[in-house]
This record gives structure tokens, C-alpha cells and sequence, in this order.
């Protein structure tokens, strides 16, 4: 069954790229954070995880090594109307481009389906081997 927990560890490193994205794009406007000053865009990280099967063939899955932030400054924007702007009139935006996530998110949710697609075709596979040992 390793082939399935390679494809369980992908299916759970996409969810969480998934909803990291979705929080990305629901803070794209979001001038305060509890930190002070605006949402700073978040990037997931993945790294390979060794798996052992029952043969000793190691395969590799992958898991969330860090959400860190992204490197980007913020945006200005001059908006002297909006109630965090400066006495300027600037306001500091996070430096998130919403059409830029919305293609993170197909990529992911693809990747996800992909996975899905696996773990399936696997489990199958699995469900065909014990047919066969029934007779």
C-alpha cells in the first residue's frame, strides 16, 4: 500500500497549498494585520519524503517543509480617500496579484486531481489483486 501513502502525502501537501492560496487572495486587499501594516503574501515549500515499502525500495513523497512569506516588497498606492493612508495620501497594499494566485490555485487543484486520479487507479489495482487470490 506505499504507493498509496505516496499519493496521500501529495494530496495533503496540495490542500495546504490550496488554502494557503485561497488566504493569499482573501487578504489581497488587507492593509492591517495584527502585526502592523499590511498582509504579506505566503509561498509553501515542499520537500521530498523518503518512504520505505515492504520490498526496501524507497520511494519518495513529499511534505510541507515551511509557509514562509514572500520576499516582495509591498505595494503604494496613492488612494488619500482610504482610511490607512498616510498624510501623503499612500497607502502600503500587500504585493499580491490576484490573476497571478488565481493560476497558482488551477495549478494545485490540478496537481490535487492528479493525485486523485493515482490513489484511485492504485486502490483499483489493490482491489483486482485481492479478486485474483480469491480463486
Amino acid at each position: 500500500m506505499d504507493i498509496l501513502t505516496v499519493s496521500a502525502t501529495a494530496l495533503e501537501a496540495q490542500r495546504i497549498r490550496m488554502n494557503t492560496i485561497a488566504s493569499n487572495m482573501a487578504n489581497a486587499q488587507s492593509t492591517k494585520t495584527g502585526e502592523g501594516g499590511p498582509y504579506v503574501k505566503k509561498n509553501v515549500l515542499f520537500k521530498t519524503m523518503p518512504i520505505q515499502n515492504r520490498n526496501n525500495e524507497k520511494l519518495d513523497g513529499v511534505r510541507v517543509a515551511g509557509i514562509v512569506n514572500d520576499p516582495k516588497p509591498p505595494l503604494v498606492v496613492y488612494d488619500p480617500g482610504h482610511p490607512d493612508a498616510d498624510e501623503n495620501g499612500n497607502v502600503t497594499m500587500p504585493n499580491i496579484n490576484v490573476v497571478e494566485e488565481m493560476v497558482n490555485m488551477m495549478m494545485a487543484l490540478r496537481a490535487y486531481e492528479a493525485n486523485v486520479k493515482a490513489f484511485n487507479i492504485s486502490k483499483g489495482m489493490y482491489q483486482k489483486t485481492l479478486e485474483l487470490g480469491r480463486y
